[in-house]
């Protein structure tokens, strides 16, 4: 069996997202199973057009080369094309590939709102290459190449009838969740109150908000592992809040070469999230195998209200002082770690995606 993922990224050469870290995470495991696994996906500047990651055959192209990288797919040859997120690259694959198998997974279907809330904090350079990203994931093409696909799957339950409307499908797509590691053992907590952030500190992620809380609670550990896209800001961040006592800006931790990124969620609390928007991010699903609580404005799935604090009004403070009484975040966090354990558990994952793979390659 060969898989190729299309996807907008992949978790390397300075572009780390959610989607490429699982597209990375779940194309690994696949390899490890004795599947043929490759990639085709965005080329960044700095990396090669083709190169080996994780035992991964990934090649990239230009965004300017996106309707003729159909060649790119049908050199890989795949017995199925499974697109992290619907974009144009879905619809290339299906037309130079119609024999092979398609499927889809939507990992954050963007409705017009949802970009009107995203252009908030857009800095100037996505301003300006604003209707390339709109174009690249919602236009005619796409709509009718997920519409077209053999399956069509959601990594969270609440988008699925938003998925539903937004690509006008006759039936509501299938959960298919994400995979994280779940420690063997159970993490060992700070003895003084903890509490990290783990996004990019980019605008939309509203970092400043975490800092801010920093300062409101002088006792409490406040950890951030992330690092800007958007350089100017992030040296703007660190000129402004690195002076925070019980602040540590850990930067980017790239947690496929080192444990670092596990060793500060599982000595934290509880993982704050200050997102204008999310799906549901990876780091939800970390944090919960840690047995962190989630304070968050976003409730993907149930998971701040269930395993955590559902923020309103963007009053966190109110939300960190419930989860510190009496100890509440460890008993949310170890129920957020029973779900994660039992839907996300990676081994489980993998085996489902196989299952479906299989599955879908009986058919005619």
């Amino acid at each position: 069996m060969r898989i190729c993922f299309v996807v907008s990224q992949i978790f390397a050469w300075g572009k780390y997202g959610g989607f490429g870290s699982l597209t990375r995470t779940l194309g690994r495991e696949l390899v490890k199973r004795g599947i043929e696994v490759c990639a085709v996906t965005l080329k960044r500047p700095e990396q090669p057009s083709t190169w080996k990651l994780d035992g991964i055959t990934v090649t990239g192209y230009p965004a300017s080369s996106v309707f003729s990288s159909g060649k790119l797919y049908q050199a890989r040859a795949a017995d199925i094309y499974h697109s992290q997120e619907p974009s144009i690259g879905t619809y290339v694959a299906q037309k130079s590939m119609p024999n092979s198998k398609h499927i889809v997974t939507s990992q954050d279907p963007r409705t017009n709102y949802d970009w009107l809330i995203e252009s908030r904090y857009f800095s100037l350079k996505q301003k300006i290459t604003f209707p390339l990203m709109y174009l690249y994931e919602k236009n005619f093409f796409i709509k009718k190449a997920v519409q077209k696909a053999d399956a069509v799957y959601c990594q969270a339950k609440y988008i699925a009838p938003k998925t539903k409307s937004l690509y006008a499908l006759n039936n509501t797509p299938d959960f298919l969740p994400n995979p994280v590691i779940v420690p063997k053992d159970n993490p060992v907590k700070a003895k003084a109150p903890t509490v990290c952030f783990v996004a990019r500190l980019d605008r939309r992620k509203r970092p400043k908000m975490f800092f801010d809380l920093a300062k409101q609670f002088p006792n409490v550990k406040f950890i951030t592992v992330g690092a800007a896209h958007d350089k100017q800001y992030g040296n703007y961040l660190n000129e402004q809040y690195s002076d925070i006592p019980n602040l540590e800006m850990a930067g980017f931790v790239d947690q496929f070469t080192s444990n670092k990124l596990y060793e500060i969620i599982g000595q934290s609390w509880v993982m704050i999230n200050t997102a204008a928007r999310e799906c549901l991010p990876v780091a939800f699903l970390e944090a919960a195998a840690n047995r962190c609580a989630i304070l968050s404005c976003n409730n993907p799935d149930g998971f701040a209200e269930n395993f955590g604090y559902h923020v309103k009004n963007d009053d966190y403070a109110s939300g960190l002082k419930f989860l510190l009484q009496d100890d509440l975040w460890r008993s949310l966090g170890k129920k957020g770690y029973e779900y994660v354990n039992k839907t996300h558990e990676l081994n489980t994952v993998i085996d489902q995606h196989i299952l479906f793979y299989e599955n879908l390659l009986r058919k005619k």
